[in-house]
C-alpha cells in the first residue's frame, strides 16, 4: 500500500470514528453545543499521527461531514467559521506530534483553537442569544457558552487518555500509521 493511500485510510477512519462519537451525546445544550464521547480526540488524531498539514485538512473534511450531517446556517461566512475553521483547528495537534506528551498538548491546543473559532462565530453570528439569555456582553456569553461544552468534553477525554491501555493503544496505532 502506498504511503498516501495509508494516510488517507487512517484519516478516513479517524473522521468516521469522530463522526460516530459526535452522535453519542452525553449532554446537549438547549441552543446547540454538545458534550460528546471523545469526538474531538478522534478528529485530532490525524494531526498527531501525520503532522499539521494532514491534520488540518482532515479536520476540515470532518467539518464538512458535520455540515452535511446536520447543517445549521445563519450566514455563509458562519458556515466557514463553524465548520471549516473550527473543525480545521482540531488539526493543530499536528504541531505537537514530535513532542513529549504531544498527544495531550496537541489535543488541548486543538480544543482551544476550536473554542476560539466557536467564540468568534458566537460573537459575530449569534450575539442575539446573549441578549436572550440576559448577558450584556456577547463576547462573555460566547466564551462561557462554548467553553462549557468544549472544556467538559476535553476534561472527559483527558481522563480517558490517562488510562494506560488507551494511551498504549493510540501509540500502537500511531506506529502502524507511519
Amino acid at each position: 500500500m502506498s504511503k498516501n493511500v495509508k494516510i488517507l485510510v487512517y484519516c478516513a477512519a479517524c473522521i468516521a470514528l469522530a463522526s460516530v462519537a459526535s452522535m453519542i451525546k452525553l449532554f446537549e445544550a438547549p441552543m446547540g453545543g454538545s458534550i460528546t464521547l471523545c469526538s474531538m480526540l478522534f478528529a485530532t488524531l490525524p494531526g498527531y499521527f501525520f503532522g499539521p498539514s494532514i491534520g488540518i485538512i482532515s479536520g476540515i473534511a470532518y467539518g464538512i461531514l458535520q455540515f452535511i450531517l446536520g447543517p445549521y446556517i445563519v450566514h455563509p461566512l458562519q458556515v466557514v467559521v463553524d465548520y471549516g475553521l473550527a473543525f480545521g483547528a482540531l488539526g493543530l495537534s499536528g504541531f505537537f506530534c514530535h513532542m513529549k506528551n504531544g498527544l495531550y498538548i496537541g489535543y488541548l491546543v486543538s480544543c482551544f483553537g476550536r473554542w476560539v473559532f466557536a467564540v468568534l462565530s458566537g460573537v459575530v453570528f449569534f450575539s442575539s442569544y446573549a441578549q436572550e439569555a440576559g448577558w450584556a456582553s456577547p463576547l462573555l456569553y460566547s466564551c462561557a457558552y462554548n467553553g462549557f461544552y468544549i472544556a467538559i468534553e476535553a476534561g472527559i477525554t483527558l481522563v480517558i487518555l490517562a488510562i494506560p491501555a488507551v494511551r498504549k493503544a493510540i501509540d500502537q496505532i500511531r506506529r502502524s500509521a507511519r
